[in-house]
């Protein structure tokens, strides 16, 4: 789920909140409870890949993999 940067355009108070893409855009200010909160448009983030890592060789296929593991016998 993302994080939304809001803003009042009443009193300038600023927050993030964390939302489903799906969900309607929050109104109400929590500073000063007037309905005049704007979802600002933001830089948004890069895309966070966890785990080993994603490398080209992780695609290789079967044919390439084994002529690789013969060779590295050989050695």
């Amino acid at each position: 789920m993302p994080t939304y940067e809001y803003q009042c355009t009443n009193c300038g108070h600023k927050l993030e909140e964390f939302q489903g893409i799906t969900a309607a855009p929050k109104r109400k200010c929590p500073n000063c409870k007037r309905r005049k909160l704007v979802r600002l448009i933001g830089s948004g983030s890069g895309i966070i890949f966890k785990g080993s890592g994603f490398y080209q060789t992780d695609y290789r296929s079967k044919e390439y993999k084994s002529r690789a593991s013969e060779e590295g016998k050989n050695d």
